[in-house]
């Protein structure tokens, strides 16, 4: 199987690093991120047989982990009770969310009510898809669906960050391993191994980024872990990212661009204009500064939102509380307002 699979990955690969190149060759921003996603997108879409590394890409979600856990330091803790107010406006969020996504894509899209339900919630493209296809959603559209929203977000989120906010993306993202202590770098590893390999064998949901950044935490708040990981891993983490989005779109049809990923991307445009109004309130409020009730609020995945805070220089503890905050609500309350509400949405 590994045999089989090799070939396409080297292909992956290749054409991951080409994007790498001309970005950089271009100047453009985030050449780790953007550069592989492009590229993978273009070729995918022109039917090049690529796939994804597998374990490998969900490693990278572990220094992702880490790297948030690094950032829970005993002042973020103490900050934690003036979080509540604007932690207080995401069930509204959610729900308002939920009942203009499941109508439009009921009626616009044409979806059935289970695909249109977790195509509405506003979680992890891996969790809502699993949930999705238990109870019966069409998994095609759903994946297809996610990946789009989290791909026009990525696209999206920097822009706006750049133009509207004025935010440079270059700020550092850590320092060489060259420059780290060999203890920190150690305390990482073991981090992020048993954080995710524990966290998958008692089935704690996002175990791969979740597991880390709960080991991690208890490392930082020990006072033990004082470092992010390094350079090198976070620019390995953007590429597997980037590259895995770009993937994600091997062997999608022209129907299916037309409908199913014109529709996300629609959604997409609905889930910006809701994302505006509630960083408006909070900036406004004072409960948050604007980069960061921006980041805190836009709908994409926690991995790529960590990601876009790291290099915007954004307080990583106040955007990944309340995007932990709106993931645990859809994973845990999702489900169970599935069972309640789809008797009458049916």
């Amino acid at each position: 199987m590994w045999r089989a699979a090799f070939p396409k990955q080297a292909l992956t690969a290749a054409i991951a690093l080409s994007g790498v190149g001309l970005f950089v060759l271009l100047a453009l921003p985030l050449p780790f991120l953007f550069g592989p996603m492009v590229a993978c997108l273009m070729a995918a879409l022109l039917g090049a047989p690529l796939q994804g590394f597998g374990q490998v890409s969900i490693a990278a979600r572990s220094v992702l982990g880490v790297a948030i856990g690094a950032s829970v330091t005993p002042a973020l803790v103490a900050k934690l009770p003036s979080m509540l107010a604007s932690l207080a406006i995401i069930p509204v969020y959610i729900a308002v969310i939920g009942l203009i996504g499941v109508p439009f894509f009921r009626k616009v899209c044409g979806f059935d009510t289970v695909t249109a339900f977790y195509a509405a919630m506003p979680g992890g493209a891996a969790d809502m898809t699993i949930f999705g296809q238990e109870a019966g959603a069409n998994v095609r559209q759903l994946s297809l669906v996610h990946v789009t929203r989290l791909l026009v977000i990525m696209v999206v989120a920097p822009v706006v960050l750049v133009n509207v906010y004025g935010v440079s993306l270059g700020q550092p993202i850590g320092l060489p391993a060259a420059d780290l202590p060999t203890t920190q770098l150690v305390l990482m590893v073991a981090a992020a191994l048993v954080g995710w390999k524990g966290g998958a064998r008692i089935g704690l949901f996002g175990a791969a980024i979740l597991g880390p950044l709960i080991v991690s935490a208890a490392l930082s708040l020990g006072g033990l872990l004082h470092q992010r990981p390094p350079r090198e891993a976070l620019l390995i983490a953007q590429l597997l990212i980037g590259t895995g989005i770009g993937v994600s779109y091997v062997g999608v049809t022209l129907r299916e661009l037309r409908n199913t990923v014109a529709g996300g991307a629609a959604f997409v445009a609905i889930l910006a204009i809701l994302a505006g109004i509630v960083t408006e309130i909070v900036t406004l409020s004072g409960l948050a500064p604007p980069v960061e009730g921006f980041l805190a609020f836009a709908p994409g995945g926690q991995a790529e939102m960590s990601m876009l805070a790291i290099v915007a220089g954004a307080d990583l503890g106040f955007v990944i509380a309340h995007h932990l905050t709106r993931i645990l609500l859809v994973i845990l309350v999702g489900p169970l307002l599935f069972r309640l509400l789809i008797g009458r949405l049916r």
